[in-house]
């Protein structure tokens, strides 16, 4: 099977393939089938353009193959109030049941999160599971640690906050992780060309699924910043040192159910 592989029985030569492929690596002449251009293999992004804009299925791929790719079902569109509740919906968790998180239900927001754009269609995204509340409060107590001898020291590198989450530490309360016994790290490599902003919105394509499996997340941008800052909480969370790119995620299944769409500041807008 070569790269592209056309249904000259399906095919209506109308070149939607060719016009919509970003890398332009599919060659079309009115009159002919579409193929791609010679020598063109290792230019194509394997994104699926061509396969998901045929209306006809005459297109195939060798690494996106037809079979893989369903059709959109026109009766699970959304409407537009429909799109606009279910995104202004969404919320930060930070109250989980103490349920342990079911592995299947992980590997399912995983998958989903595998969907968001990635620069170039690279898909270099790794995943990092602790679902271990054991786990969390020994990295947590390593966050305390770095935190207490900030607030020690009272110099560079101390943040306003520090001092309280130190001191609700001592009387019991975990604000690293707040009550979450399961973290999702989504992680690129070094040399990614869009490695953070891949991985953010991988995140969130995860974030946003998790109600619909009863589970809540939440960004632990507190052991982010932890991480940045010292190699050993990184190596204590398991990222590789040659790793740069991460974000960590608490999440959960929700204690917490939300019955308002809180209002937000209005966008500042330059309309150049």
């Amino acid at each position: 099977m070569t790269l592209l592989n056309v249904d000259t029985e399906k095919c209506k030569q109308d070149g939607l393939c060719a016009g919509d492929c970003p890398a332009g690596v599919i060659y079309f002449k009115p009159g002919q089938y579409p193929e791609l251009k010679r020598g063109a293999e290792a230019m194509c992004l394997r994104c699926g353009h061509c396969v998901a804009i045929c209306p006809h299925g005459a297109m195939d791929h060798a690494e996106v193959a037809l079979a893989d790719c369903p059709p959109i079902d026109p009766a699970l569109a959304i409407t537009k109030d429909q799109a606009v509740q279910f995104l202004r919906s969404r919320r930060s968790v930070r109250r989980f049941k103490a349920d342990p998180v079911e592995k299947a239900d992980l590997q399912r927001l995983i998958e989903i999160g595998r969907y968001a754009p990635t620069a170039s269609n690279a898909q270099v995204l790794r995943w990092l599971v602790i679902n271990d509340k054991g786990r969390l409060d020994t990295i947590a107590g390593k966050v305390i640690d770095w935190m207490r001898g900030l607030v020690a020291g009272s110099g560079e590198g101390l943040l306003p906050y520090m001092p309280a989450v130190v001191n609700a530490w001592d009387k019991g309360f975990n604000s690293i992780f707040q009550t979450a016994s399961c973290l999702v790290v989504a992680m690129a490599p070094a040399g990614s060309r869009n490695g953070m902003v891949d991985l953010t919105l991988a995140l969130s394509y995860l974030e946003l699924a998790a109600p619909q499996f009863g589970m809540g997340t939440c960004w632990a941008g507190i052991l982010q910043h932890a991480m940045e800052s010292s190699p050993a909480i990184k190596a204590e969370v398991g990222i590789p040192a040659d790793v740069p790119y991460h974000y960590p995620m608490m999440i959960g299944y929700s204690k917490v159910r939300y019955y308002r769409l809180p209002e937000r500041k209005p966008p500042v807008i330059t309309w150049a």
